[in-house]
């Protein structure tokens, strides 16, 4: 993580001016902070605390690009990537411990080294999917709006445009917009798939090490939301068709009045 970032969400961790959160938040936003992790250093119950707190400052967390560069964590030269591989710091220990060289770690140092490794491999997963989450959320929320948009548009009595091409825009976006609610779900899925760093599902070694060694280095927790994807694109999905066929029966009074005249 950037430190220009660390130093946002630090900042935010520590808010208590009445009506600072959201420039703060809208701060740390700017530094590429997700919305998990201002949700949590600003202790806000819901995410959509945070989405108000940008909206206020005139931010579209929707409009973030896309592509955002996820660097590993890396603590005490530790990324949980690469450590095991030719260079690597568990590597180097491995081979200077069969070498008999003093600079090899006693059982117990290497047992916390490869936890620390485990416990980071484990949190960039997870850090990543989180964000890749967020971003599928943001863009199934936007073309669901973009369907709202698109069929308010058609009742605009100052558009220029002809009707048939509006509504003909407005069924592509509620194609898309199914097609943005599967793309989340599967986002969504990967997500859940992934062991969280709590007690009870991890080996508590690991948790250890995330306690101990990674939050406190100055990385925000990486909780996961517990989201039931199928269930929330289901009922997306349902929602769309339902209000898809209303308005396909008000499409067809308008072209039948079209047609008489």
């Amino acid at each position: 993580m950037s430190t220009e970032r660390e130093n946002a969400l630090s900042a935010l961790r520590e808010w208590s001016v009445p009506g600072r959160r959201a420039d703060l938040v809208a701060a740390a936003w700017r530094t590429g902070a997700t919305v998990v992790a201002i949700a949590e250093a600003a202790r806000a119950k819901s995410r959509q605390t945070i989405y108000d707190d940008l909206k206020s400052r005139g931010i579209d967390p929707r409009d973030r690009p896309k592509g955002k560069n996820m660097t590993a964590v890396t603590v005490e030269g530790f990324n949980g990537v690469d450590d095991d591989q030719p260079g690597g710091p568990l590597y180097d220990a491995v081979v200077a411990k069969h070498e008999g060289r003093a600079a090899a770690p006693d059982s117990q140092e290497y047992g916390r080294m490869l936890a620390l490794s485990m416990a980071l491999g484990q949190y960039n997963d997870l850090r990543a999917s989180l964000a890749e989450e967020e971003d599928a959320r943001a863009e199934r929320d936007r073309a669901l709006h973009l369907v709202d948009v698109r069929w308010e548009a058609l009742a605009d009595p100052n558009s220029k445009g002809s009707w048939l091409h509006g509504h003909q825009a407005y069924v592509r976006a509620e194609d898309d917009a199914h097609r943005a609610i599967e793309v989340w779900k599967v986002a969504a899925e990967t997500l859940m798939r992934l062991a969280s760093l709590r007690r009870g599902e991890d080996a508590d070694r690991l948790v250890d090490a995330y306690e101990q060694f990674i939050l406190p280095a100055g990385h925000p927790p990486a909780d996961k939301p517990d989201i039931d994807a199928e269930a929330e694109a289901a009922q997306l999905h349902e929602t769309l068709h339902t209000q898809h066929a209303r308005r396909q029966r008000l499409a067809a009074e308008t072209l039948s009045l079209a047609a008489r005249n």
